[in-house]
């Protein structure tokens, strides 16, 4: 079982950056497909970027198409979300998450969850 901790969240002004970091623990890192999810206030968990095990497909929301870059380093267990442009409406606490074969944009199908991270764009 893959155990997931998030970091790098933060209070950034609207246009500026942040990149999160998502470490997982277990030696079949390199086996799971790796998903970054939101979750603003009273509104449901969304998905924001699914990456394969083998880095070579990845998915992106079309509101963050451009703007964010997901990524994964196998050798240090850890995926990451690069953020630029950000936008007040990016605010939402931030999950990693983690899936034996493929990734899939419906937060239910995916099995293993971080804490999560609060990110915060002000206008």
């Amino acid at each position: 079982q893959v155990q997931l901790v998030e970091s790098g969240g933060g209070l950034v002004q609207a246009g500026g950056s942040l990149r999160l970091s998502c470490t997982a623990s277990g030696r079949t890192f390199n086996r799971y497909a790796m998903g970054w999810f939101r979750q603003a206030p009273g509104k449901q968990r969304e998905y924001v970027a699914t990456i394969s095990w083998s880095r070579s497909i990845t998915y992106y929301h079309d509101s963050v198409q451009g703007r964010f870059t997901i990524s994964r380093d196998n050798a240090k267990n850890t995926v990451y979300l690069q953020m630029n442009s950000l936008k007040p409406e990016d605010t939402a606490v931030y999950y990693c998450a983690a899936r034996s074969g493929s990734g899939y944009s419906d937060p239910n199908l995916w099995p293993t969850w971080g804490q999560g991270t609060q990110v915060t764009v002000s206008s």
